[in-house]
């Protein structure tokens, strides 16, 4: 019986461990960070928190007797990323990464590419004026990245966000003005052109985080000639990585008979 540990908490991670169940060959442990409050969680053995760093990872590794780590958490958990590379190499199990493709800008699509949030929130307050992209004054803003990072839009108080997330930001958390949506993708192409139609949206901000779920607003930005600034991906450890949940089955497949 061959034991793997997915570090999870997004749609690839469930569809993964779901397939994974069905091998007999195969026990499965799905980890989730616990940051949802109300996470939809994946069938099968599920542990729920943070493992305390690299060394904590490693004695949970050690102590669950895991064979293979597959790291399949958010395109944008880094730091879970680099503790899982870490983790991995100290035990010296093959580690897999799913890291499904980023967006890629389309004809009709008006993007402004920025390094991370705080950038975003200087384009949208500075350099929206000076880029030919940007031919109006950002003034009515979707804010799609999430509860976690919103206090870096905070002192745009000239501007009205709409910021959409999972579960309400800390009780001591600084937010932009406007108004938040509690919602959870995937998101319907309807869906996302009445909410830019509605509340008058001329900016999004997002980040890339690839796949299907949240894809549609950024269709409807490009129907509706609304500008985004995109968050681009941070870095990946080095190491194996598949794009899908299929590859990543197959190459769990070929660990078993290995």
């Amino acid at each position: 019986m061959l034991r793997v540990l997915i570090l999870g908490g997004t749609g690839d991670a469930a569809e993964l461990t779901a397939k994974i169940n069905n091998i007999t060959e195969i026990e499965a442990i799905s980890s989730l960070a616990g940051r949802t409050r109300e996470p939809v969680a994946p069938v099968g053995n599920v542990r729920v928190g943070g493992f305390g760093g690299v060394m904590g990872l490693v004695e949970y590794l050690k102590h669950q007797q895991i064979d293979v780590l597959i790291d399949a958490s958010h395109p944008f958990a880094n730091h879970i990323s680099g503790n899982a590379a870490a983790a991995a190499t100290e035990m010296g199990i093959p580690r897999l990464l799913v890291n499904r493709p980023p967006w890629e800008k389309q004809p009709g699509d008006i993007w402004i590419e920025v390094e991370n949030n705080t950038e975003a929130a200087a384009i949208l307050e500075n350099k929206a004026l000076e880029n030919q992209l940007f031919k109006h004054q950002t003034k009515r803003v979707f804010l799609t990245i999430g509860r976690q990072e919103i206090s870096a839009f905070s002192h745009l108080q000239e501007m009205w966000f709409l910021m959409r997330m999972i579960d309400p930001p800390n009780a001591d958390a600084v937010i932009p003005p406007g108004l938040m949506l509690f919602d959870r993708g995937p998101f319907s192409l309807e869906d996302e052109r009445e909410i830019l139609t509605n509340y008058n949206i001329d900016t999004i901000v997002s980040k890339n985080s690839g796949g299907n779920a949240t894809y549609p607003k950024i269709i409807a930005a490009r129907e509706m000639g609304i500008k985004v600034v995109m968050v681009k991906r941070p870095p990946v450890p080095p190491g194996e990585q598949v794009a899908d949940v299929e590859s990543a089955v197959k190459w769990l497949l070929e660990k078993v008979g290995s």
